[in-house]
């Protein structure tokens, strides 16, 4: 009695026996497949190549979307190596605050920005950026383990942003020392009128190092 073999055995005797096609090469043009890009049978060979060009198709889209992230990568790089430029140009430490967020605003083209330093030296005590903020809005620093980026959902910090009411999304990065789990001495937020400017699906890796780059630069300001 002849034993029916099943699909598995097939494969695994083909896969045992790869010259099995040389042996048999007619069968290469013999055998017919149903071809789901062509809407007919085609030979083993001509389904192999459909195959093989699929395959490469799939990894053209993989590698130029690569290539798309690195160009962007680069380009973030570009900008915070110019912000990081605007912050080492400036001399006086007392402009610092306006340095941080005008430069972000020219570097990386954000709409608007800016910032609030808790416990400052009692000669900046005056300053804009030294107004008084809740202690819900410094509890709210105290909480941000990574910068929030995202929907706009009435923060009290984006409504210390010029023409707060028309920012949709937002990017909020607590100040601390670098390494540092402490408490926040600080926010720094950044606004859009864009609700796709700033999406909770983006990656925050470049919105750390501006946060650590910010706080190494305010902290002489500081109490």
């Amino acid at each position: 009695m002849t034993a029916i073999l099943d699909s598995a055995a097939v494969a695994q005797y083909l896969t045992d026996h790869p010259h099995f096609f040389e042996e048999h090469a007619n069968l290469l043009g013999d055998v017919r497949l149903s071809s789901p890009l062509m809407g007919r049978a085609v030979s083993l060979q001509e389904r192999q190549m459909e195959v093989m060009r699929e395959k490469y198709k799939v990894l053209e889209l993989r590698l130029a979307e690569l290539n798309r992230h690195a160009v962007e990568n680069q380009g973030i790089a570009n900008r915070f190596h110019s912000w990081n430029q605007s912050l080492l140009r400036e001399r006086d430490v007392a402009a610092m605050p306006r340095a941080v967020t005008e430069g972000l605003k020219a570097s990386f083209n954000v709409p608007a920005a800016t910032l609030r330093l808790f416990n400052v030296a009692p000669a900046a005590a005056g300053e804009w950026y030294a107004a008084g903020v809740s202690e819900d809005a410094r509890l709210f620093a105290n909480s941000l383990a990574a910068p929030y980026c995202g929907s706009n959902n009435d923060f009290e910090a984006v409504r210390w942003l010029d023409d707060a009411p028309s920012i949709k999304s937002a990017v909020i990065v607590a100040l601390r020392a670098p390494g540092s789990k402490g408490p926040a001495f600080g926010l720094l937020i950044m606004g859009s009128p864009d609700p796709e400017r700033f999406t909770s699906l983006m990656a925050t890796d470049f919105l750390v190092h501006i946060g650590e780059t910010a706080s190494v630069a305010l902290a002489p300001l500081l109490a």
